[in-house]
Formats: C-alpha cells, structure tokens, sequence
C-alpha cells in the first residue's frame, strides 16, 4: 500500500448529501451520519437540497437545528451543519453546491439513497491520513430494510450481477488498488481546487468524466476495501429499466462530451441491440437463420448466468425463474438508451 508522508492529516472532513424528494430515505441517513464513530468535532455536515417538492429541506433543517442545540447529545456535536440549496435540480450542480461551499480538508459524497456504516467516515480519513488524494471502498446493492419481498430479490440478483450492472471494481471483493473510477469517493480540498467543478452538462456521467478529470490532472484514485457503504436497489422493475435507459442515454451523449472518460464495456448493451437490428434486417432481406442462432445463444448465456446467480444467492423462490428476462430488459433498456443519446447527439451536435 502505497502513502505520502508529506500529506497534510485530515483535521475537518464533509461529509456531502446531495438530496432531491428524500423525505423517505433521507431520515435513516441522517441517523446513520449520527451513529459515525469518528470525533463528530472534525466532521461538517453539508445537505444540499435540490429543489425538493416534498419535506427533504424541512428534514435538513430540523438536523441542523438539533445539531446546533443539542450539542453532543443524541450523536450531535458536529463541528457544522449546513443547509444548501441547488436551484438547477441536477445532481451534477448540487455537487458542485457542495464543492464551493465546503469548509473541511477534504469533501466525502454520500449518495441520499444509501446506507453508510458507523466506521464509514473514519474509515474514509485512515486512508486520506495514509496519503491518499481520492479515496472511496466497496459499494454494493441491498434492498430497503422492511422491503424485502420475493420479486425485489429477483432485482437485487439483477442488479449484483456483473451481467446485470456493472463490471466497476467498487461492485466487486477486491485488495487496495487504483482505479478508474469510484462510488462514494473522498476528495481532499487540492484535488477539488485544481480539477474543478463537475460539468453540468452530463446529468448521468457526471462521476466518469470527474474521475477522467482527476486522473489526467496527475492524480491517483484509490480504492480500499476498508470504507464500505451500500446503495439501495430501485423499488420496481419499471424504475430500475428507466434508470438503465438513462444511464445508457448519458453514454450515448458523453461521447461527443468527454469520449475520454468511456470504457468498452459502457458499450456492450449497444453492441447488442445493433447486432439484433442488424440481424433483423438480414432476416427481412434474405434469412432469419442468424437472428434466430444468436438469440438462441443469448437466451442460454442468460438462463445459465441466473442460474449461476441464484445458486449464489442465500435466498431462492419461484419468481427467481424471471431472471432471464430481467436480464434481457436491463440490456434491451440500455443499449437502446445508449442508441438514442447517439442519435441525440449526432442531431445537436452538442453535449446538451
């Protein structure tokens, strides 16, 4: 493990919630922040709230009324709170928010839709203190606490699965090592003074090209399996196919942004739809032989992956059969995203 002596020790660190319509999920958060267990005097709180409908601002406030009266009662004691506003709505911009409001050495992001645990923070400063510049830990899916149901399982196998998500390293049991790219991440204050502010123009890609940014500035991204924090999977199929098209339509328009900060596997789903399309094509004009054998073999690479997957998993019911198709839907949703941020972007021939 590599460290830099000459780094200057993590004396305040912020801790950043970007929130939209949390309500819900913010509260269990908010205790979880409580319950850290490092000294709450070097830790400012910073919520940022982006133009929430529903009670996610009264909710900030209310914490940072009890933290300035309560003091260290109740897991209170921060060194600050503050409550922010992100008019533009965008995640990308309350970040940015953050960033130009913080007051610590270095800013944590927490995502509001999360779970982090009580060694979390502590955690986060033990490896900034070794000589890190970035710094994040492992980030996999659970399902809401009281929200388990037997399909909602069938989603979290779906979205656990490399298959089904996503090859990031932060997903998966790994040694410390530098990466490409983190969830969750820790930034100290020179990394943010030189690098900038996250570019608003991308509303999904907005931590590849951040993390792109940092590494080509000379900066290094380390990845400890010592932080650890969880995020919650999407409550319904519909949600979590609407939250792959978009992903996928972010991929499509980041490459006429910052192409740079893509990997291949970004374009895997695409690769999938255009080759059914193609094949398609070739059926309506001479045979539908080639479309018929790949779908074939796609539908068996699927069925032995969940297999695989439900063998994996501690829990198994009936409703596990549709993993297959949720497999199908998460690629169809992507790679079809994917093709219209493409087309979007060939028509703008811009990055909005």
């Amino acid at each position: 493990m590599t460290s830099n002596l000459t780094k200057e020790p993590i004396r305040l660190i912020s801790l950043g919630v970007v929130a939209y319509n949390e309500e819900k999920a913010l509260p269990a958060l908010l205790e979880e922040i409580c319950a850290q267990d490092i000294d709450h005097g070097m830790v400012e709180v910073v919520l940022v709230n982006s133009d929430s409908s529903d009670g996610t601002r009264a909710c900030m406030e209310q914490f940072a009324t009890k933290n300035a009266q309560m003091g260290a009662a109740e897991g209170f004691g921060f060194a600050r709170v503050q409550v922010l506003d992100n008019p533009k709505r965008i995640q990308s911009a309350g970040w940015n928010v953050a960033i130009e409001n913080f007051t610590g050495d270095a800013l944590v992001r927490v995502d509001a839709h999360a779970s982090i645990p009580a060694d979390f923070l502590s955690a986060t400063v033990a490896v900034l203190n070794e000589g890190e510049d970035v710094c994040g830990g492992m980030r996999p899916t659970m399902i809401e606490p009281g929200q388990e149901t037997p399909w909602r399982q069938v989603l979290y196998l779906a979205e656990e699965s490399a298959f089904g998500s996503s090859v990031a390293d932060y997903r998966r049991a790994c040694e410390p090592r530098y990466v490409n790219s983190l969830f969750h991440a820790a930034y100290r204050r020179e990394v943010l003074e030189k690098v900038g502010l996250f570019n608003e123009m991308l509303l999904r890609t907005e931590d590849n090209d951040f993390h792109y940014r940092i590494r080509q500035a000379g900066y290094r991204i380390k990845l400890d399996p010592r932080i650890n924090s969880k995020q919650f999977i999407r409550s319904s199929l519909g949600r979590m196919l609407k939250q792959k098209h978009g992903n996928g339509y972010w991929i499509g328009r980041t490459v006429f942004v910052q192409p740079g900060c893509l990997q291949v596997y970004h374009f895997a789903p695409f690769v999938l739809v255009m080759g059914a399309l193609i094949m398609a094509l070739v059926g309506l004009g001479f045979s539908w032989m080639p479309f018929l054998v790949c779908l074939a073999l796609y539908a068996v690479l699927c069925c032995l992956l969940s297999v695989y997957a439900v063998s994996q998993s501690d829990q198994k019911n009936i409703c596990m059969i549709a993993l297959p198709l949720v497999f199908a839907g998460i690629h169809l949703s992507y790679g079809i995203g994917t093709l219209s941020g493409l087309v979007k972007g060939l028509i703008s021939k811009e990055g909005k």
